[in-house]
């Protein structure tokens, strides 16, 4: 984490000290909530439109920090070691900023609009057998996140894996300006925020601005299977920094780097590509073809560093993924869960019906899918798009959650029959039904928007056979 003098944080925040007998206290990380105060931090107190962070300075200073953060805007200080500033959001990401340019860490910068997560923890598990790596914790992705991973890096750290989400057009170009990546990713465009952004041509837009903020000479790796990406480039709008370079990955062989072959087994997925100067086969512990497109976009992170074959190998075994990202779970009598339901989009949702349609049973193959969210006017369309995705041969019977999803379940009706689709607007009746109809053979799916808390039905589910 950082560790400053008041003096040395008020500078680089662009602040100044609220004593002059207060500049040499020592200053240990940095904490935005006042329920997670650690001793020795700092407390930067943050303002949003239901709260304001200012009025918990006070207490944050009695609790154990060792100094304050203050807007000059919202009055008189508390008692005790401050840093006035005009702005505590700013202070806090141009102190990120200036924390990273006085580590020596290479920074490597992942977005897309799926399989960023699971990307960068791929990046992380291959990169940390020869290197102190750093990465993004669960969500921190976004303009407050971002600066809160960074100044919870430990000094010596040689490399830092940041995640960047968005919403909206500006943010990622906010969050490069911050980070300045040596590396940046783009896993793919697919069709979250079409509600915010309108157009997937526009997302692409968005998630380039990724590039933008690289430092001159830096390495570009992106879904080369996917044209917006090419296109936007071309345009005059788009800002290149000074000796850009690019690598291009995917399934398409005239990616630089793609699969020469590709088998899904019990425990994942085993694929073929060249690495370094060989064609070598490397064993994913992830079901689905989707991952093998991240661990390729991860691969080549790796060989810019030099990553060693062995330590590939050995990064993949002990690769763990943050949570509900086709998160596999056994029950005691071998019922098959596949948490898939931290977030929603036809790309993502077709890539986990991929998954469970893939994977070998003697029970049934079960798909339970929730309302995708925040997809703008077409949200209709994509809903019984997914519906007549599913395959009737591959897939045993679909449950639906939410008012979106039974647009889903009528064209899934067309191809499956009523007897094998159903759907729900009350979760604990989609449990009933779940608990009722599943067993211990059986390959169950829960894929939705994070809104839609489809987890519960799983945990449901998979606390009924715990009891039977």
């Amino acid at each position: 984490m950082i560790i400053r003098t008041l003096q040395q944080i008020a500078v680089m925040c662009g602040g100044e000290p609220g004593s002059a007998a207060d500049t040499e206290i020592v200053l240990s990380g940095v904490v935005t909530d006042s329920r997670k105060i650690t001793a020795g931090c700092l407390f930067v107190p943050l303002a949003g439109d239901q709260f304001d962070g200012h009025n918990y300075s006070a207490a944050a200073l009695a609790s154990g920090a060792a100094a304050t953060l203050w807007q000059k805007d919202k009055g008189a200080a508390p008692e005790g070691a401050v840093i006035l500033v005009e702005d505590t959001l700013a202070a806090l990401q141009r102190l990120a900023a200036a924390y990273l340019s006085e580590t020596a860490s290479q920074v490597v910068g992942i977005t897309g609009s799926n399989g960023k997560t699971t990307t960068k923890d791929m990046v992380a598990a291959l990169l940390e057998g020869q290197y102190k790596v750093h990465k993004t914790q669960g969500n921190f992705n976004n303009h407050i996140g971002l600066p809160l991973t960074v100044l919870s890096m430990n000094e010596d750290t040689e490399i830092a894996i940041l995640e960047m989400g968005m919403s909206s057009r500006g943010e990622i170009a906010l969050l490069a300006s911050l980070a300045s990546p040596d590396i940046a990713v783009i896993t793919n465009i697919g069709e979250s925020h079409l509600l915010q952004l309108g157009s997937r041509k526009e997302i692409a837009r968005a998630k380039l601005e990724i590039a933008e903020g690289l430092k001159p000479g830096g390495l570009l790796i992106y879904n080369g299977d996917e044209p917006l990406l090419a296109e936007v480039m071309a345009e005059p709008s788009f800002h290149a920094p000074a000796g850009l370079k690019t690598l291009r990955f995917g399934f398409a062989e005239d990616n630089d780097a793609y699969p020469t072959g590709m088998m899904t087994h019990t425990n994942g997925m085993t694929f073929t590509t060249v690495y370094l100067t060989e064609e070598r086969a490397f064993s994913l512990p992830l079901p689905g073809r989707h991952n093998v497109s991240n661990a390729l976009a991860a691969l080549a992170v790796a060989r810019h560093f030099g990553i060693t074959e062995t330590n590939i190998e050995e990064g993949l075994k002990r690769l763990k993924l943050t949570g509900m990202r086709i998160e596999v779970m056994m029950t005691a009598s071998g019922l098959t869960l596949l948490n898939d339901a931290y977030n929603a989009s036809p790309t993502s949702m077709k890539a986990a019906i991929d998954v469970l349609q893939s994977m070998k049973t003697g029970g049934k193959r079960i798909a339970v899918l929730g309302d995708m969210l925040e997809l703008g006017p077409h949200e209709a369309e994509f809903h019984r798009e997914i519906g007549e995705y599913l395959d009737p041969e591959l897939t045993d019977m679909v449950l639906t959650y939410g008012p979106l999803s039974a647009l889903l379940a009528e064209e899934a009706v067309k191809s499956f029959g009523p007897e094998r689709v159903f759907a729900f607007t009350d979760k604990e009746e989609l449990s009933a039904v779940l608990n009722s109809t599943c067993s211990s053979k059986d390959i169950v799916l829960f894929k939705a928007s994070r809104g839609m808390r489809l987890e519960e039905a799983l945990y449901s589910l998979n606390e009924h056979f715990k009891q039977t």
